[in-house]
C-alpha cells in the first residue's frame, strides 16, 4: 500500500501546475514503526494548525523489523505519502520523525528527531548490526553532519546522552513531552472513560501494560492476563490490556488474539495500540506493567503500579531505572487479588512524584515550545495566533466482549435477621485462580456454574446449572414460554432465569415452580437474582415471600431481593 511511483503533487517537478496550496517550505515526515509514526501524528496537527505555508508529505522508510501497518496508517489518516527514493528529490526544508534509525538522504536539510517514548531509557537490538544500542540516538555520522537535532524532555536526558555519545553535544532541544501533557489535561476524564470502555460503575478497571520483546510483561508471561481475570471477581473488577504496537508489527492481531483467547473470552478488553492506549491508561484504576514508558507514564500521573516484569535492557539512571527501584513488584504465581487489593488500598499518589520530576520537565509547555522549535528550523516565522490548544483525549471505544459463563460462589447466612446471601463470580472461560473455598453446605457455601444463553462454548452450556437470559421479555408469559423451552433444551440445567421488562427476573424451576425476584439497588439483569434463588433452592429455603440481603463480592454496598413464587400452574404458593 505504499507509495511506489513519485507523487506530482503537492510534491514533485511541475507540483506547482496542480496544486491548490502554494506552501512556501516543505515538511517530510519520516513514517518507519507505527509507533514512531503515530507519535509524530498525535502532535503535528495542532503545531501546523491552520498554516497553509507548508507543505506536508509522509515517506514510508520500509527497513524496520516493526515496519508493518505503517502504510495502512498513513493511508487510513489521510497523509499524502511519497517512496523512500523521492524524499531526496521533494527538497524538503525540514525532515520530521520520532524514529532515530532512518536512513536520511544525503541534503542539507535539518532533522528534528522526536522521542516515541520517554528519553533513551533502555537498549535496544541494532538494526544495521548484531549488537544493541541506545533507543532514541541518531547514528554518529548523523550527529557529525550537523544536520540531527534531538528533542528531549528534561535537562538530565542531555547528561545522560552525553556520557554515552558525545558527538551529541549542542544537537538536543528541550521541548517537554506533548504525550504527557496530553494525559495530565486528560486526568480528570477518568471516570467519564471507564464508562466509554463499559466498565461498570463501582468497578475497578486494572490495566496491563506490555512493551515488546522477551523481557516484556508478554513475553514473560503470556498467561497473566488469563490468571488475572481468574483471580479478580467479575463484579467488582474488568481487566484491559495495552500491547506495545511493535507486538502488533511484529507477531499481527491474529496470533495476539491466539494466544490472549483465554482472557478475551473471559471479558479482557484488548485496547487498539493507535490512539486508544491513552485514554484506557487515564481511565486506569491500577497499573501492573513492565520497563515500558506507558507503565511510566501510568506512574507519573499517581496511578498505582505493580510491576509484573522489568527488563535488563532499561539503562541505570534513567526515570525508567527509578520506577524499578520504587514500584512494589507482583509475585505472578501468588493471590493475585489479593495484591491487587493491597495496592488499591495503599494508594499513595505521590510516590511516584521524584520518578515523573525526573522524566518530565516542566508539563503543560511541550506543544509551544515544539511548535517554537519547528518553525525556527523551517525557517518560518511563528503564527502569532495562540498557543496550540490544550486537547482533552477523546472519549475511548468500548472493545472486548462480556463474559458470558461464570462460576458462582454463594454463601448462605440465617444466623441473625433476615436470610443474607454473598455472591461472588468469576468468569469460567479461565477457570479459577485463588483456590478460594470449595462447596461446604453445611457452612451454607455452594458453587454452581452459570451461563448466558449465548454463551458460544457448548460444553459450559451443557454444563451449566444456571441458564440466563438478558434481554428482557414484555410479559411473564413469554418468560415462561422461554423458560420452559430453554430447560427442555438443556437437561442438565437447574434452573434458567430472564429479565422482565420494565423490571425484574422471572426464574424457572425445574419442578415447574415458577419464581419473580425484585431486587432494589444498582442491580441489572438477571445473573444475581437467578444465583441467590439457586442459594435459596440448594439450602432447601422457603422461596415464596423471601426477602434476602445480598452482598455482591467485596463491595461496601447491599441490596435487597424480595422473591415471590408460585406453583405449577400458576398460583401462589
Amino acid at each position: 500500500m505504499h507509495a511506489s511511483q513519485p507523487l506530482r503533487v503537492p510534491v514533485g517537478s511541475d507540483a506547482a501546475r496542480w496544486s491548490t496550496f502554494h506552501g512556501e517550505k516543505t515538511l517530510v515526515v519520516a513514517a518507519r514503526t507505527v509507533t514512531s509514526t503515530v507519535r509524530v501524528l498525535e502532535c503535528l496537527p495542532a503545531l501546523l494548525r491552520g498554516d497553509a505555508r507548508v507543505t506536508v508529505v509522509f515517506a514510508h522508510d520500509p527497513t524496520s523489523a516493526f515496519s508493518g501497518g505503517v502504510p495502512e496508517l498513513l493511508h487510513d489518516a489521510g497523509c499524502r505519502v511519497i517512496p523512500w527514493s523521492q524524499v531526496r528529490h521533494a527538497e524538503p526544508d525540514l525532515i520530521l520523525t520520532a524514529s532515530e534509525n532512518i536512513e536520511v538522504p544525503a541534503g542539507h536539510c535539518p532533522v528534528l528527531v522526536l522521542p516515541h517514548g520517554i528519553g533513551f531509557q533502555k537498549h535496544v537490538p541494532d538494526s544495521r548490526g548484531p549488537r544493541e544500542r541506545l533507543s532514541g540516538v541518531v547514528p554518529d555520522s548523523l550527529l557529525e553532519s550537523g544536520r540531527a537535532w534531538l528533542a528531549i524532555s528534561h535537562p538530565r536526558q542531555e547528561d545522560q546522552l552525553l556520557s554515552s555519545h558525545p558527538k551529541a553535544a549542542g544537537r538536543t532541544l528541550l521541548v517537554g513531552d506533548p504525550c504527557f501533557d496530553e494525559l495530565l489535561v486528560s486526568a480528570d476524564r477518568a471516570d467519564a472513560f471507564r464508562r466509554a470502555l463499559g466498565v461498570p460503575e463501582r468497578h475497578r478497571l486494572v490495566v496491563l501494560s506490555s512493551t515488546w520483546g522477551r523481557t516484556s510483561l508478554l513475553g514473560q508471561d503470556p498467561g497473566l492476563a488469563a490468571r488475572m481475570l481468574a483471580a479478580l471477581p467479575y463484579d467488582e473488577f474488568r481487566v484491559a490490556a495495552i500491547v506495545h504496537p511493535n507486538v502488533w508489527s511484529g507477531h499481527g492481531s491474529w496470533q495476539i488474539r491466539t494466544i490472549l483467547r483465554p482472557a478475551l473470552d473471559a471479558g479482557l478488553m484488548l485496547i487498539p495500540h493507535i490512539h486508544a492506549w491513552r485514554s484506557a491508561l487515564v481511565a486506569a484504576d491500577l497499573v501492573v506493567g513492565d520497563h515500558g514508558s506507558v507503565t511510566l507514564y501510568g506512574a507519573a500521573l499517581g496511578k498505582p503500579v505493580l510491576l509484573g516484569a522489568f527488563g535488563s535492557e532499561t539503562v541505570p539512571g534513567t526515570a525508567a531505572a527509578a520506577l524499578g527501584r520504587t514500584a512494589p513488584r507482583l509475585d505472578a504465581h501468588d493471590d493475585l487479588h489479593g495484591q491487587v487489593a493491597s495496592a488499591l488500598a495503599a494508594q499513595r499518589p505521590g510516590l511516584f512524584a521524584a520518578v515523573a520530576d525526573g522524566a518530565f520537565h516542566q508539563p503543560g509547555r511541550a506543544l509551544p515550545r515544539l511548535r517554537t522549535v519547528l518553525y525556527d528550523l523551517l525557517g518560518l516565522p511563528e503564527p502569532v495566533s495562540t498557543a496550540p490548544p490544550e486537547r482533552i483525549l477523546a472519549d475511548p471505544v468500548e472493545t472486548g466482549t462480556q463474559a458470558t459463563a461464570w462460576t458462582v460462589t454463594t454463601t448462605l447466612r440465617t444466623a441473625d435477621g433476615p436470610d443474607s446471601v454473598t455472591v461472588r463470580r468469576h468468569p469460567a472461560a479461565v477457570g479459577r485462580e485463588d483456590g478460594g473455598p470449595g462447596e461446604d453446605e453445611a457452612a451454607g457455601r455452594c458453587r454452581h456454574l452459570a451461563c448466558d444463553e449465548r454463551e458460544p462454548d457448548r460444553r459450559l452450556l451443557e454444563s451449566a446449572s444456571v441458564l440466563l437470559r438478558d434481554a428482557p421479555v414484555r410479559s411473564a408469559a413469554a418468560g415462561a414460554a422461554w423458560i420452559a423451552e430453554a430447560l427442555g433444551r438443556l437437561p442438565g440445567c437447574r434452573i434458567a432465569a430472564v429479565s422482565l421488562a420494565p423490571g425484574g427476573t422471572l426464574v424457572g424451576l425445574r419442578d415447574g415452580r415458577v419464581v419473580e425476584a425484585a431486587v432494589t439497588g444498582p442491580v441489572q439483569g438477571p445473573a444475581l437474582p437467578a444465583s441467590v434463588v439457586y442459594a435459596l433452592l440448594r439450602a432447601a429455603a422457603p422461596l415464596d415471600g423471601a426477602l434476602v440481603t445480598v452482598r455482591v463480592g467485596g463491595r461496601g454496598e447491599d441490596v435487597a431481593l424480595r422473591v415471590r413464587a408460585s406453583r405449577p400452574g400458576g398460583s401462589s404458593g
